[in-house]
C-alpha cells in the first residue's frame, strides 16, 4: 500500500514552494557533505596508506616480498566485500549518526594497531580486521546521500564526495612524506609506524565530532522541523525517489536481498564498476610507480600529488557538468574511462619517463572522474527502489567493484619495474571493457527503466 502510495504523489506532480525547498536543500548541503567530505578523506587515507608505509621502509622491515604486500591488500578487500551488504542492511535499520562514527571509531582503532606489527602475519591480521570495520562506509553514505537527494541533484554531490578521496591521495603523498621523513626514529619509532598512528588517531577523534552533525534519514533526522521531514520526503517522491515513511513497514532482508540480485540493471552496473575498479587499483601503486622514475621514497610519495591535483579539480568539473545533462551519466563514465584506456595503451609502447609521468596523470583523470559519476549513476539509475532494496543495490554494486582489489593487488609486481608493462595492458583492456559496459548502460536503463 506505502508503495502504492508512493507512485501515486510521485503521478500527481506535487507543488513545492521552491524557496522553501532551496532553504532545505541548503540546511541539507550544510549538515552533510563537509561532514561525509572529511569522514571520507580519513576512510580513503586509511585503507591507501600502506602504501606509502611500504615506500618508507615497511616492506624492508617486515621483510616483505613483492607478493606478500600483494596479499596484504588482498586479504582486505576479501572481508570488505564480504560485509558491505549486511552492514547497509543494518544502516537502513538504525540511524546512520550512530552506526557510521562507530565503525570509524572501530577502524581508526585497527588503523593504530598496525604500528604494533612486528611481521608479515600480523600484518594481515590487521588489515582482515581493517576491511571488516570500512566494509559499512563508502557503500553507506552512497545509501545515505540517495535518501536525501533528487536524481539531477546527486552527480555534484557524488563528486565533492569522491573528490575527498582525490585529495586524501594528493595530501596523502605531503603528509606521508612529512611523517616518515621527519618523525622517523622519534621516541625509537619508524616513521612508517608513525603513520599509522597519527591517521587513526584523526579517524578516532574525527568519528566522535561527527555524531551530532550527520544527518540519518529524512522521516527521522534530529535537527529538522517536522514541516522540514515531510519537505525533504514529498520533494524525493515527486522525482520518483522512493523514500520510507515512518508508518511504512520495513522490506524482510532476504526479500530485499532477492529483488535487488534478480535485477539485471544491478548486474550491469555492477559489471561496469568492477571493470573500472579494476583499473582504479593502479592508485595503490602510485608511488612505487613514481619511484620507478628515479624518485626517493619520500620524492616518490610527493610526486604522487600533481596525479592526484589534476584529477581533484577534474572530479569537480564533470560532476557540475554531469547535474546539468543528468541523462547522459553512462554517456559521461564511458568517454572518461575511454580517454584512461587511450593513455594506457600509449604507455605501454612509450618508455620515456616524463612522457609515461603525464599520462598518469591523465589517466588517473578519467578513472577517478569516472568513478564518481558511476557512483550517482548507479544511485540514479536505483531511485525508484524501495530503500532495502536500494541499500543492497548500492552495496552489491560497491562489493562487485572491490573484487577487483583482489586481482587489482598483483598487476604491478615489483620485478616488472620500472615499465610495467603487464599492469599497464591490463588497465587498459579492463577501461575498454568499462567504455563498452557503461556505453550499452546510456541505451539500456534509457528504454527499460528500474521500478518497484
Amino acid at each position: 500500500m506505502a508503495q502504492e502510495d508512493a507512485m501515486s504523489v510521485a503521478e500527481e506532480h506535487i507543488l513545492i514552494d521552491p524557496e522553501e525547498e532551496k532553504k532545505l536543500l541548503r540546511k541539507i548541503d550544510m549538515r552533510l557533505m563537509p561532514t561525509i567530505w572529511v569522514l571520507y578523506l580519513l576512510s580513503y587515507a586509511d585503507r591507501t596508506n600502506i602504501g606509502n608505509a611500504k615506500v618508507a621502509g615497511m616492506a624492508d622491515d617486515l621483510h616483505l616480498t613483492s607478493n606478500q604486500y600483494s596479499m596484504t591488500l588482498v586479504i582486505f578487500f576479501i572481508t570488505y566485500v564480504i560485509f558491505e551488504i549486511p552492514s547497509n542492511l543494518i544502516l537502513a535499520r538504525t540511524r546512520p549518526s550512530l552506526y557510521i562514527p562507530a565503525i570509524m571509531v572501530a577502524w581508526g582503532v585497527v588503523t593504530c594497531c598496525m604500528s604494533l606489527v612486528h611481521s608479515y602475519e600480523g600484518l594481515l591480521a590487521t588489515r582482515v580486521v581493517l576491511g571488516i570495520f570500512e566494509a559499512g562506509f563508502a557503500p553507506g553514505i552512497m545509501f545515505i546521500l540517495s535518501s536525501w537527494y533528487k536524481k539531477h541533484e546527486q552527480a555534484k554531490r557524488f563528486t565533492i564526495f569522491y573528490s575527498a578521496a582525490v585529495l586524501s591521495g594528493a595530501f596523502g603523498g605531503i603528509v606521508a612524506g612529512a611523517i616518515t621523513g621527519s618523525l622517523d626514529g622519534v621516541h625509537g619509532i619508524r616513521g612508517w609506524k608513525w603513520l599509522f598512528i597519527i591517521e587513526g588517531v584523526a579517524t578516532i577523534g574525527c568519528a566522535i565530532i561527527a555524531i551530532p552533525l550527520l544527518l540519518d534519514f529524512p522521516m527521522n533526522t534530529r535537527g529538522f522541523t517536522p514541516a522540514e521531514r515531510e519537505l525533504a520526503i514529498r520533494r524525493l517522491l515527486a522525482d520518483n525517489v522512493t523514500a520510507r515513511t515512518e508508518d511504512e513497514a520495513p522490506m524482510a532482508h532476504l526479500e530485499a536481498v532477492r529483488k535487488s540480485l534478480t535485477d539485471w540493471r544491478v548486474w550491469m552496473l555492477a559489471i561496469g564498476y568492477v571493470s573500472l575498479g579494476g583499473s582504479g587499483t593502479m592508485s595503490y601503486f602510485y608511488p612505487t610507480l613514481v619511484q620507478g622514475l628515479g624518485y626517493t621514497s619520500h620524492m616518490a610519495q610527493y610526486m604522487t600529488t600533481p596525479i592526484y591535483a589534476v584529477a581533484f579539480v577534474c572530479c569537480l568539473v564533470t560532476g557540475y557538468l554531469n547535474d546539468k545533462f543528468p541523462t547522459v551519466r553512462g554517456l559521461f563514465v564511458a568517454g572518461l574511462v575511454g580517454v584512461a584506456c587511450i593513455c594506457a595503451i600509449v604507455v605501454c609502447a612509450v618508455y620515456n619517463f616524463v612522457a609515461r609521468y603525464v599520462l598518469l596523470v591523465f589517466m588517473a583523470s578519467g578513472l577517478l572522474s569516472g568513478n564518481a559519476l558511476s557512483l550517482a549513476y548507479a544511485s540514479s539509475t536505483f531511485a525508484p527502489m524501495r530503500a532495502e532494496v536500494r541499500a543492497v543495490s548500492l552495496a552489491w554494486v560497491n562489493t562487485i567493484a572491490n573484487l577487483s582489489g583482489v586481482f587489482g593487488a598483483y598487476f604491478f609486481p615489483s620485478e616488472d619495474g620500472p615499465k610495467y608493462i603487464m599492469g599497464f595492458a591490463l588497465v587498459s583492456g579492463l577501461s575498454a571493457l568499462c567504455v563498452l559496459v557503461y556505453g550499452s548502460s546510456h541505451f539500456l536503463i534509457r528504454k527499460y527503466p528500474a521500478h518497484q
